[in-house]
């Protein structure tokens, strides 16, 4: 655990700045000490390393919430895109390096300023940012959540836990069996229910998406007992195949 102090510390957000994510329902810490003082897990800090790469794209505070807080969130793909672009800001930051090293052994021999052209930072990240937007399921999700109250959110995502809770309770079955499998569907009618339209496909993508590691299966195996995620995500791809 971490204090909101060495938080801050560590990333460069404020103090104020975590306390409002904290606010607004954005990054909740996992705990508090005696004193009332915030405390950050490992599982918060992922959370706000993705955060981070959403203000770097340039989305508001409230959709960010709304990807981090969605099953449509594909933690792979934003790490993806995370890594694209810091390798983008490097290759920037290393053109402003051989520029000003240029300088300072020749001097300034012919105006360039090329090195300062951020074009291409630019326009990945607008076009990461428009890829969030650009799914039917996302937009369905945007459309059906837009009235929603947090507390009502809220609700929704502990009914949704509760399934995989069920889940934890068949642990001792096969993935094929017909009460696992009634329950994969259970899943995937409450999903289009609240979120959006559950394909096969999207369910499937789903299933990979809950065993893949990483917050996700953490709140799963948490809620549910260790070993639930893997075993809904072979409960779907059994239902899906």
């Amino acid at each position: 655990m971490m204090t909101v102090n060495e938080v801050s510390r560590l990333t460069g957000v404020s103090i104020r700045t975590l306390h409002y994510y904290d606010k607004i329902g954005l990054l909740h810490p996992a705990g508090t000490t005696e004193s009332g003082y915030r405390l950050y897990d490992d599982t918060a800090l992922e959370r706000l390393q993705h955060i981070l790469l959403f203000r770097e794209l340039q989305f508001p505070l409230k959709e960010i919430r709304q990807i981090l807080d969605s099953p449509v969130f594909d933690r792979n793909r934003a790490l993806e895109q995370q890594i694209t672009l810091l390798e983008l800001q490097k290759e920037h930051l290393e053109n402003l390096i051989d520029l000003a090293r240029g300088i300072k052994m020749i001097g300034v021999k012919r105006l360039d300023f090329s090195a300062f052209d951020t074009r291409k930072i630019d326009e990945y990240a607008k076009q990461a940012k428009a890829s969030w937007g650009k799914s039917f399921a996302w937009k369905e999700f945007e459309e059906k959540n837009k009235n929603r109250a947090p507390e009502d959110m809220q609700k929704i995502n502990i009914a949704f836990m509760s399934i995989f809770a069920e889940f934890g309770k068949l642990l001792n079955l096969p993935p094929e069996d017909e009460a696992v499998q009634k329950l994969v569907k259970k899943l995937q009618e409450f999903i289009t229910e609240h979120f959006y339209t559950c394909t096969p496909d999207i369910l499937r993508s789903l299933g990979r998406m809950y065993a893949g590691g990483g917050e996700m299966t953490e709140n799963i195996d948490k809620v549910s007992g260790k070993g639930t995620a893997d075993f809904a995500a072979a409960a779907i791809e059994v239902y899906c195949g």
